[in-house]
């Protein structure tokens, strides 16, 4: 074999085709899953797309880098299971474009943490970790109550997602600026429609806890509020699977 690399070495077209193969080979094992992608995500009735204050608070996620150190994909080890919830299924991230579920746990895995923390909670947290979880050695991330949220880009992104396959209706594009402010002020007139468009579900509420403003921290708290729960077809699954033992998220 140390002959046969040697003199592989020594030859540059060998060489360039031999890394040409292998680069190919390991094309393949990643394309060809992509083929059958139908075949392997669930279908459920209940699944929604998010919502414009939602979609701009993972944004906010993204800029910020927060995927860096938070997966969002539990996996189906039993020590996982037991502390977060229910394993993933790939119907919970068809609409993530681009998809955030990591493998980097500096800190716990979100994908199920909505509504295991209240908002003020999630908003003293950001605003100085250190506050709730003596501990942690997560970042600041204070100014997100001073930012205002820029809405006038969100009819936009709405759209470069509904080419993407996410169902976007016309209606939900058009009003998507207002629906952002409506489900961060709940006595307004904007927030009858959040729930016209995106299901009574919806979480309506002063997020950052001031009606009247929107803010960043708004928008990053309704999207953390909302993971783990655009669908319950994992609960529904694990309950179903074993109705006596079905995985309970730990507070921790």
């Amino acid at each position: 074999m140390p002959r046969f690399h040697r003199k592989l070495e020594r030859s540059a077209i060998g060489f360039v085709l031999a890394i040409i193969g292998v680069s190919a080979i390991g094309g393949f094992v990643e394309i060809a899953p992509l083929f059958t992608i139908d075949e392997t995500v669930e279908k459920v009735p209940d699944m929604r797309v998010y919502t414009p204050l939602e979609l701009a608070g993972r944004n906010i996620y993204v800029r910020e880098g927060c995927y860096a150190c938070h997966s969002q994909m539990i996996r189906t080890l039993r020590d996982e299971v037991e502390r977060y919830g229910p394993y993933s299924l790939a119907v919970e991230s068809q609409y993530d474009r681009p998809m955030l579920w990591g493998s980097k746990r500096t800190g716990p895995d979100l994908a199920r943490v909505g509504g295991k923390y209240s908002d003020a909670w999630h908003v003293a947290h950001l605003n100085n970790p250190r506050d709730v979880v003596p501990e942690s050695i997560m970042p600041r991330y204070g100014w997100l109550l001073g930012n205002t949220l820029r809405t006038d880009d969100l009819g936009a992104s709405l759209s470069a997602q509904q080419m993407l396959g996410v169902p976007y209706t016309d209606a939900m594009i058009a009003n998507a600026a207002a629906d952002a402010y409506g489900q961060a002020a709940p006595d307004s007139g904007q927030s009858s429609g959040v729930g016209e468009r995106y299901g009574e579900a919806t979480n309506v509420r002063a997020f950052d806890g001031d009606p009247g403003r929107l803010t960043e921290m708004d928008a990053l708290v309704a999207y953390l509020q909302v993971l783990g729960k655009l669908t319950d077809a994992a609960q529904k699954q694990a309950t179903e699977a074993n109705p006596e033992t079905a995985p309970q998220v730990e507070e921790d």
